[in-house]
């Protein structure tokens, strides 16, 4: 935070005020009596030579000092946070959209955070915290969303690249097996020349289709319809080579049923998914959660040493291709409540259930 005498009489009057829109903005900290409170706080104001001021409650705490127990300036750090993080996420999905076939955003990450009232440095840290990836990062993916629909739509990939924003082909290709899985003009058609076995079997749960390549598995979806989960998959590689092949995986499924009647609590399967790299420290942590236990999104966000990242965990855990190999079912609210999955909310309560049966633990 500068430390002109402008700004520091700027803040001052904030606090002498108690101007509630500056909540969130900077904290003022109290050195004879160790607290640290928002502009806002109804507490006697402390005399000016005992206040020192911090850009984020963060700065305050590593300083040694505590928040005030009557504003939480915390939480409004948090909320306010929380609120510049979703219009930059806003302003950044109308600017891909926007921009279409330019290769760079014409708004810089540094105007977007001027225009949210906070340093570039700090938007990037609230995006780490609360997304998992930078704003960078972030308009990456949503031009490789706007990449995948091209790619779709048109025939030709160099087309579909400029289109989605990407000024040459070497950046691209360099980064599409980590991000496509596959290069774009394979996505482009579909999954050409991708081999994909699967099989279909009956569970606890319901009908079970199991699906992965020579390295491992790469699909686990669960459902009442052995058509609808075949279609599930082939509507994501319409042109792929999938074949019904019990063969291929059949060691696979025997050991994930065996899993769900409690007769084989670890899956230690051979996995061949994509993803980003804070999805993989996200599924590698669900991995490690014991069977019949569960976790909170905040609990794997503060493993992972992102402790505002619950979201990011969430929707790492909604994006999880190989459902009960990467178990996302044990991870509940904060409330305890069993909060969202995909193979629905009574599959999630059953699987848990029976985790806790068969371990003894409910």
């Amino acid at each position: 935070m500068a430390n002109s005498r402008s700004n520091l009489r700027r803040l001052w009057r904030a606090v002498t005020s108690r101007d509630s829109r500056l909540d969130g903005a900077f904290v003022y900290a109290v050195r004879s009596t160790g607290v640290y409170c928002r502009p806002s706080c109804p507490a006697r104001r402390p005399g000016r030579s005992q206040v020192v001021f911090f850009p984020a409650a963060q700065e305050a705490q590593r300083q040694g000092f505590r928040p005030c127990r009557r504003c939480w300036p915390q939480e409004a750090a948090r909320a306010a946070e929380s609120a510049v993080v979703g219009r930059v996420c806003r302003a950044l999905e109308e600017k891909i959209e926007q921009d279409g076939e330019k290769h760079e955003l014409s708004q810089p990450i540094a105007k977007l955070a001027a225009d949210a009232g906070i340093s570039s440095g700090r938007l990037r840290q609230a995006f780490r915290r609360l997304m998992g990836i930078t704003p960078r990062g972030y308009a990456d993916q949503l031009r490789l969303r706007r990449l995948k629909h091209r790619l779709r739509k048109e025939k030709d990939v160099t087309t579909a690249m400029y289109q989605a924003g990407y000024g040459s082909s070497s950046r691209l290709y360099e980064r599409s097996n980590h991000q496509l899985g596959m290069t774009p003009a394979t996505y482009g058609h579909g999954g050409r020349g991708m081999e994909i076995r699967y099989t279909v079997a009956p569970s606890p749960i319901g009908r079970i289709l199991v699906a992965g390549t020579t390295r491992g598995v790469s699909a686990v979806y669960v459902g009442r319809s052995d058509d609808q989960l075949a279609a599930t998959l082939r509507r994501e590689y319409p042109e792929a080579q999938i074949s019904r092949n019990p063969a291929r995986v059949s060691s696979w499924v025997r050991q994930i049923v065996r899993h769900l009647a409690g007769r084989q609590p670890q899956l230690e399967l051979p996995l061949d998914i994509q993803g980003t790299a804070f999805q993989r420290r996200v599924w590698e942590a669900l991995r490690r959660i014991p069977y019949g236990e569960t976790r909170s999104y905040t609990d794997v966000a503060r493993q992972l040493g992102q402790p505002q990242a619950r979201r990011a965990v969430a929707r790492a855990c909604a994006t999880n291709p190989v459902s009960l190999v990467i178990p996302c079912h044990r991870v509940i609210r904060g409330d305890g409540g069993l909060g969202g999955y995909g193979g629905g909310i009574a599959r999630k309560r059953a699987l848990l259930d029976g985790e806790k049966r068969a371990s003894g633990k409910l």
